[in-house]
């Protein structure tokens, strides 16, 4: 990646799954860090362990976080991520969200369900999520360091089959969409290589 020693106040990161997203950030926190003893680095961890398979992702992702940056301090906090943002970043630290997509997963799925008498699923409506992105959006114009969010790009592929997970992408891909018009650069990952679609690469 030629253009990872390059920082930029707010940096929105996107691709598909094993696309080189998460390491960019890493770089990026680790080229903050080697710049000035001063320098902090925390990642926001949006992510949760409902399964075993899950836990034994992030213990994995932990170590090898650990050993690719060491100074990155981690914060867990999968929802409230607008007061994580403002609680933890100062002009000297830079803040890593790891991710976009596992933060609007733990607030609209899964979507819980009831059964009538007469055995048919009656699903609750989604929560109202335009608060928590407003409340984002917000977070990232007042960060006073620097910011780097990760986020699927999911869109790409076949209309899903169920009507949440229609819903999910087209809630998903709008909020790709703002956070990209809060964001002064954002970057798509494909294969392990960049492509910048907005700021200086």
């Amino acid at each position: 990646m030629a253009d990872v020693l390059t920082l930029s106040k707010s940096e929105l990161i996107l691709g598909g799954q094993k696309s080189g997203k998460s390491r960019r950030a890493e770089l990026l926190a680790r080229t903050w860090l080697v710049q000035s003893p001063q320098h902090k680095a925390t990642l926001i961890a949006t992510g949760q362990a409902w399964d075993e398979e899950m836990r034994q992702r992030i213990a994995r992702h932990q170590r090898e976080r650990a050993e690719r940056v060491p100074g990155l301090q981690t914060v867990e906090e999968p929802r409230q991520l607008a007061e994580a943002i403002a609680a933890h970043s100062r002009p000297d630290t830079l803040l890593v969200v790891d991710c976009l997509t596992l933060w609007l997963t733990n607030w609209l799925m899964p979507f819980e369900s009831t059964v009538d008498k007469n055995s048919e699923p009656n699903r609750a409506p989604a929560p109202d999520v335009s608060s928590p992105i407003a409340m984002l959006l917000g977070a990232i114009r007042k960060t006073p360091g620097p910011l780097v969010l990760v986020g699927n790009e999911i869109g790409l592929g076949v209309i899903p089959l169920g009507r949440e997970v229609r819903a999910f992408v087209d809630t998903l891909g709008r909020l790709n969409q703002d956070v990209a018009q809060a964001c002064e650069r954002v970057t798509l990952m494909a294969a392990g290589l960049p492509l910048t679609l907005k700021g200086a690469a």
